[in-house]
């Protein structure tokens, strides 16, 4: 395989500029809204009401995004990239229009349910379109572009949420996410080739579908349950779907993953599991700033930098990652990347019981390192998945799979999250729980990142 990388430059070329924006901008939406709506909640449940619904204003997104996320390759076969953009992007608008208008909590979920279809279309969208439209030596590249907008999200999405709070306008927020959404829905129209996808009908694997769908929903309802026999028989109930999942999946070949994610040899299957490991690590960042708040007496916008400190972190090293890592300095990449994870995170759990200037310096620190493993590993991974074969069916399903894999980890993730938070017994502790299990996780990403980075036959990285 050739090393050469192409440059920035080429990435962001006339040729390919207009397609860039278009992928770029569904994955800006949706990290925005992410960041937007958690910061605006606040004011949306005190203006509607609904308070004991609070959480599931994010767990219906999160559910719903999962489920599209799997319709990404059965979309793009039916509809072409451009149909499939604009049917991603006009559920977003539509769901956010809904949630501009909701009197009611009802109303709200159902909106998010809506938001939550096209976000998980959007963000699966990027990865396949990337694989499918620009040349393999910008891949890399093209990665980092689209990680790179989670961190803008991280910090674009709460300002802009507690702009409109503090307005008293939180349901500007929503029309703002509308309104940008419009504006790249014409973009793509615009930069995207009309035509249809090639036309294949291949039935949907409902069994699969339904399975990750249980999964996903067992450990959100989870995460928000106050009795510890549920959330023992909500998590029995998950890993009992997902060992279904990949009994059922594995079968025949219309599963929601490639086939090479079930061959023996195949590295595929690390790959992924190295994705979920970086993704699920990313989860931290939503209980930050309440860490910060209770454990370190900061104000709530100094309590917000620590989420951006892990961003910054993941979005510089994603980018310059990419500039410098190709051939084998790619493959230690996404070694090295767990492990930095697993340094920051356990460094900020060790910090936990000091206090002072000193301490919180230590805090920011240790997250920019942590946020760096994720950033230096992540767009390497999501390469090697994209380029696992030649086969242009497989591969498209391979990149898909790349987001499907993440927004389930996302899920799972922040829903052990609040478990291990809910463990401790004071905000110091609960930090420090949450942090030394995921920088645990982290260790064993290393061993995982080793075992995809080997070469195993014709179909290997």
């Amino acid at each position: 395989m050739s090393t050469t990388t192409g440059g920035w430059s080429e990435l962001l070329a006339r040729e390919h500029r207009a397609a860039v924006s278009v992928f770029a901008g569904g994955i800006l939406v949706f990290a925005i809204n992410t960041f937007l709506t958690s910061a605006s909640l606040p004011s949306t449940v005190a203006d509607i009401g609904g308070e004991e619904f609070y959480a599931w204003v994010v767990t219906v997104f999160l559910i719903a995004s999962v489920i599209s996320s799997m319709l990404v390759t059965r979309s793009l076969a039916q509809f072409g990239a451009r149909g499939a953009y604009l049917i991603g992007f006009s559920a977003f608008a539509v769901g956010s229009v809904i949630c501009a208008l909701t009197p009611t909590m009802g109303i709200l979920l159902a909106g998010r349910l809506v938001q939550g279809l096209g976000g998980g279309l959007l963000t699966g969208l990027a990865f396949a379109v990337v694989q499918i439209a620009l040349p393999r030596r910008i891949w890399s590249r093209a990665v980092a572009l689209i990680s790179a907008m989670w961190g803008v999200g991280n910090l674009v999405g709460p300002a802009l949420g507690g702009m409109f709070a503090e307005l008293g306008l939180w349901r500007g927020s929503f029309w703002f996410l509308a309104a940008l959404t419009a504006a790249i829905a014409v973009l793509a129209t615009r930069a995207l080739p009309r035509g249809r996808g090639s036309g294949g009908r291949h039935p949907l694997p409902w069994a699969s579908l339904a399975a990750v769908t249980v999964v996903a929903a067992a450990v959100s309802v989870a995460s928000v349950a106050a009795s510890t026999t549920v959330i023992v028989l909500l998590g029995v109930l998950a890993a009992a779907a997902m060992t279904g999942f990949v009994a059922v999946d594995r079968r025949g070949d219309t599963g929601l993953l490639p086939r090479l994610a079930y061959t023996r040899g195949n590295p595929l299957k690390w790959i992924y599991l190295s994705v979920a490991v970086l993704a699920i690590g990313s989860t931290t960042e939503a209980f930050l700033p309440l860490f910060g708040q209770q454990v370190g007496g900061l104000s709530p916008f100094a309590a917000g930098l620590l989420p951006a400190a892990l961003s910054s972190g993941w979005t510089i090293a994603q980018i310059t990652s990419s500039t410098w890592a190709h051939g084998r300095a790619a493959s230690a990449a996404r070694v090295a990347g767990p492990g930095l994870l697993a340094v920051g995170l356990s460094g900020y759990g060790v910090l936990q019981p000091l206090s002072g200037a000193a301490a919180v310096f230590g805090w920011y620190a240790c997250l920019v390192l942590a946020g760096t493993g994720i950033g230096m590993a992540f767009p390497h991974v999501a390469t090697a998945a994209m380029g696992i074969t030649t086969d242009q069916a497989e591969a498209a399903r391979a990149s898909a799979g790349v987001n499907s894999v993440q927004m389930v980890a996302n899920t799972v993730g922040t829903a052990v999250a609040g478990l291990l938070v809910s463990l401790g017994s004071d905000p110091a502790s609960s930090t420090r729980v949450l942090c030394f299990g995921f920088a645990g996780l982290a260790v064993l990403g290393v061993g995982i990142a080793m075992r995809s980075v080997r070469p195993a036959g014709p179909s290997a990285d």
